[in-house]
């Protein structure tokens, strides 16, 4: 299958310099005219253009629907003045707007300058806003600050939580009358009243191994679980996460350049087969003070629960519980008055089961709609609220890739799907009784398209883009699909994206054998000549985790790659067996216990397929790179395929798959005692005595993610078998490799010189 994205004309501009000059601000031999008139210097990327002037940067459209209504808040840039923002409410049928919370307003008493919103909520009424400024990095998200109580009608201003340090505060959230606000500090339970702003805490904790109402590293990272409470409808009492680490082996992160000595930061992080945090489930009344402990069965540390909701209603919650392999969800009713679990549904995979969030409720809470993959393929279901009756609603050989929303007034749902393509994400209408679906979104429109409903099923923001364009976000009515308004069109971005000379993204499916195609996509240079000869760049990820060969714009790093295509590069990706995509359950999970072991065969299997089949592809100049996973499966293609692969970049990788974490490894992997084989063969580390290429290793020393500490082993085992590679190390950088001054910037030039120098376009060179 051949599918080439038209943005622009087929036939792309030539570039007058050739493939071995460079621009003033890049690495590399310089051969540059001495004058470069500015139309042709706006056809060429740079690493300034992309990483420093941030000149592609495109506008997050971010809107909100207001429950019950038929308008949306939307954050703001205040006219003149990009700094600071206001909260609008907009009127979805007219497009008028009110503002709700001007700059004036966030301005506290004493100040000269307003709060900069990080975040915010509206009350159920619409009276009173919760604002969130002055956020701070835990882990991976912004996720604490201090938070400020706007009220609409009086237009005070006033600072929650009393007199505690800055910065200290996290998931505050309106009780459902807005009376109160309930919010996490030091791993406990906060309540406090609007009216006299008295506080008091709802949970106990003085030992810093129990946490309330927030998680641990592992749940946070693996589980997405970072807000760990939740007010019942009715307000009376909140359910919430209670981690426990006591007995998890500690971490240390080194901080080695902001003090005199180093200091050091020890935080839990459970290693395969090594022991877990333990979780469990209470609900707190917020008049006695009094938990009630939800009774889900097994060992606490042996089991994961990595969903918690109320099951609307104020009696019950609705309980995932995981076991330890992952491979078992239990789905529970729990009665909140005396902590008893009712099985209602079980998922089981001879490999593993996805934990998600797509479980819907119909109003009356008697059925919901729920995603499993029971039958091979990713399907929505209706169950009912006992879990007797289950009915298959998206019949047919295809995966449900979203589930959005369910429509009970007009018995339908609306589902992000793709059939036909894996590459491609489209808007569909499911009908309740199981009837087949319709595509809704126009057929002519190729690339991703995603889409925010209100709550009445009447609207739609819908946000796309694909991969020769920054894409858009417009407003539709519901259920014709029609657009009513532009919304944001990213004019400036889209107009310097269409003066640079590309050509557009080709996208296609690879032969590997055994009846196994790959999808992929093809960057080539914009003065391409399929008579030459080019180095191919091979960009990959390769775990469970996610994919990279989706026809959608990809901001900086798909910028990076069409800079190197304008360079002279061939650019290239793959979606292995066992990768994030639309394919069905068999594809997916034919990767169980083989991470690191199938994915590299296929990747190589596609690279000499591409070589066979493309003549302008110069089989000894071929590098890749990839970043955690891929920097991972990037060690593994240069480590087992000496002969294929020439060069490789491994940012951020996991030389040594038992040193990473339980929740991610164990899934994929099992148990180490159980699977040692696997394990070892499926860990690069075992094969750095292959090395015959060109290696550059990437890390920030700072990662709590993918530990340095791996990086070291790969390190030792290297020198210890006499192999030369390059090594960047970035001081206190975490898993982004993207703080401090110029670190980005500092990376990309890195790689890229790497490249030039090491994979270099010119072949006598």
């Amino acid at each position: 299958m051949l599918r080439i994205c038209l943005f622009w004309a087929a036939s792309a501009i030539t570039l007058m310099l050739g493939h071995s000059v460079y621009s003033d601000d890049e690495p590399g031999k310089k051969e540059v005219p001495s004058v470069i008139d500015s139309r042709e210097q706006e056809t060429l990327l740079t690493i300034d253009r992309i990483f420093d002037a941030k000149e592609f940067e495109l506008k997050d459209y971010s809107a909100r629907w207001i429950e019950g209504t038929s308008s949306y808040t939307l954050l703001t840039e205040v006219k003149d003045d990009q700094d600071h923002h206001e909260i609008r409410r907009y009127a979805a049928a007219t497009g008028a707007y009110e503002t709700i919370v001007a700059k004036q307003d966030l301005i506290p008493k004493g100040e000269s300058a307003p709060l900069e919103i990080d975040d915010y909520e509206l009350s159920n009424d619409q009276s009173k806003v919760l604002i969130y400024t002055n956020a701070q990095r835990v882990w991976r998200k912004n996720t604490r600050g201090d938070y400020w109580l706007f009220d609409c009608s009086t237009r005070q201003l006033v600072k929650l939580g009393g007199e505690e340090d800055p910065a200290t505060m996290m998931f505050a959230k309106f009780s459902p009358d807005g009376k109160q606000v309930a919010y996490v500090r030091n791993r406990n339970i906060y309540l406090q009243d609007l009216s006299d702003l008295s506080q008091r805490c709802l949970t106990y904790s003085d030992n810093e191994n129990i946490i309330n109402g927030t998680t641990d590293w592992v749940y946070e990272e693996e589980f997405q679980v970072r807000d760990g409470f939740r007010w019942s409808p009715d307000g009376k009492l909140i359910a919430y996460w209670q981690i426990d680490t006591t007995g998890v082996d500690q971490f240390p992160l080194v901080n080695n350049t902001d003090s005199l000595y180093p200091e050091v930061t020890w935080f839990a992080y459970p290693k395969v087969g090594q022991r877990n945090p333990s979780c469990r489930i209470g609900v707190v009344d917020i008049e006695s003070g009094n938990s009630q402990w939800i009774q889900t069965p097994g060992e606490p540390h042996e089991h994961y629960i990595p969903r918690m909701d109320w099951a609307e209603s104020s009696e019950e919650l609705i309980v995932q519980q995981l076991n330890r392999l992952q491979n078992c969800n239990k789905l529970f009713l729990a009665d909140v008055t005396t902590g008893e679990v009712t099985t209602v549904l079980k998922e089981e995979d001879a490999a593993w089961v996805d934990v998600h969030h797509e479980l819907l409720w119909l109003e009356d809470g008697t059925k919901f709609v729920w995603i499993s993959e029971r039958d091979g393929w990713r399907h929505a279901y209706l169950v009912s609220r006992n879990g007797e009756e289950s009915l298959l609603l998206t019949p047919g050989d295809y995966d449900v890739i979203k589930l959005l929303q369910v429509d009970e007034k007009h018995q339908c749902f609306y589902f992000i799907a793709s059939p036909d393509d894996p590459t491609q994400r489209y808007l569909f209408r499911g009908s309740l009784d199981g009837s087949p679906a319709q595509k809704l979104t126009q057929p002519e429109a190729n690339g991703v398209h995603d889409y925010q409903f209100s709550e009445d099923s009447e609207w739609a923001i819908h946000r796309t883009s694909h991969a020769d364009w920054p894409g858009q976000t417009e407003l539709i009515s519901i259920p014709e699909h029609k657009t009513v308004r532009l919304l944001e069109e990213n004019k400036i971005v889209a107009d310097s994206v269409r003066k640079l000379a590309l050509n557009p993204v080709e996208f296609f499916r690879v032969d590997i054998g055994d009846g196994i195609e790959l999808d992929g996509w093809c960057i080539t240079p914009p003065d391409f000549d399929p008579n030459a000869s080019y180095p191919l760049l091979i960009y990959v990820y390769g775990e469970p985790a996610g994919s990279t060969v989706v026809d959608q714009w990809g901001k900086s790093n798909h910028l990076w790659h069409f800079m190197l295509s304008q360079k002279g590069y061939v650019v290239m990706s793959f979606d292995n067996r066992g990768t994030h995509v639309p394919r069905g359950r068999e594809w997916r999970k034919s990767i169980y216990t083989k991470i690191g072991i199938l994915p590299p065969q296929d990747q190589a299997a596609a690279v000499r397929a591409v070589l066979k089949e493309r003549t302008y592809l110069d089989p000894k100049r071929v590098g890749i790179w990839g970043w955690s996973g891929g920097g991972s499966s990037s060690l593994q293609a240069i480590f087992k395929y000496p002969d294929l692969y020439s060069t490789a970049i491994a940012v951020a990788s996991v030389p040594d798959q038992r040193y990473y974490d339980t929740i991610y490894q164990e899934r994929y992997m099992g148990l180490p005692e159980s699977n040692p084989e696997a394990f070892r063969e499926g860990s690069p580390i075992n094969f750095a005595q292959n090395l015959e290429g060109k290696l550059l290793l990437v890390h920030g020393t700072g990662d709590d993610n993918c530990h340095y500490q791996t990086l070291e082993l790969l390190i030792d085992k290297l020198v210890a078998c006499n192999k030369q590679f390059s090594l960047m190390a970035y001081p206190n950088r975490t898993h982004a490799i993207k703080e401090r001054e110029n670190t980005e910037r500092h990376l990309r030039e890195l790689m890229t010189r790497f490249l030039l120098q090491h994979l270099p376009v010119n072949e006598e060179l």
